[in-house]
């Protein structure tokens, strides 16, 4: 049986030593199909970044096995985790993490330049980027110009620069109001629908449930409850 797309297998991860021991997650099994957006939720503490950061490369399970386009990646060197890191995957985050010297522009090129030093026509390709995503007349403004709607726009548009097919999204509707939150929901959807992404989002924002393929429920580190509209 091949290995799945995108997942974890029997992945334990705990943090601290001795009696401040943390156990983050508990022999946790979850695949990610392609083309899917899939919901992680659950209380604060309940293991959704942890397992996010395995999906992404920045952490290793303490047992168990985390798959990247079909790899088991926790076999590989940091060096090899970094290149499939590099290509295969992209984040956003609840607070942007944009450069505040640079432009929007700037910022989604150099997501291009991040993947690809060599890669030509950065700026022309960001353009169209941030055009898709309504920012047509942002281009040359610095994040600190922008709403935080269209600060997460751009920083979307730079996790996709070099067309990764993994997206992964901590809490991206948290500090936006209901119209932006929405915009971004769709956007994320769409990634899904007419470019084939597979997405993973850890939220507490109910909405996202209605643009979600999955919800799964994590609590205490364990799946907690898993529902599927496919």
């Amino acid at each position: 049986m091949p290995n799945p797309f995108l997942g974890v297998e029997g992945a334990s991860v705990s943090f601290g030593q001795g009696e401040a021991r943390v156990c983050a997650l508990r022999d946790v099994s979850l695949t990610f199909e392609r083309g899917t957006l899939s919901l992680l939720m659950g209380p604060s503490g309940s293991g959704k970044t942890t397992l996010l950061s395995m999906l992404g490369c920045l952490l290793s399970p303490d047992e168990g096995t985390v798959f990247v386009d079909g790899v088991a990646v926790n076999g590989l060197s940091e060096a090899e985790r970094t290149v499939i890191r590099q290509k295969k995957i992209s984040f956003v985050f609840q607070a942007f993490r944009l450069f505040h010297s640079l432009s929007a522009l700037d910022n989604v090129a150099l997501g291009f330049e991040i993947r690809d030093a060599a890669a030509s026509g950065r700026k022309e390709m960001a353009r169209d980027l941030l055009l898709q995503f309504g920012l047509g007349d942002k281009l040359h403004q610095e994040p600190d110009d922008l709403s935080p709607g269209e600060k997460q726009r751009v920083a979307i548009a730079r996790a996709l620069a070099g067309n990764p097919p993994i997206l992964l999204a901590d809490e991206p509707t948290a500090s936006l109001d209901a119209e932006a939150g929405r915009n971004i929901c769709n956007i994320l959807r769409r990634q899904v629908d007419e470019h084939g992404r597979t997405v993973v989002v850890v939220s507490h924002d109910w909405r996202w449930e209605k643009f979600a393929d999955r919800t799964v429920t994590l609590c205490d580190g364990k799946v907690e409850e898993e529902v599927s509209v496919l």
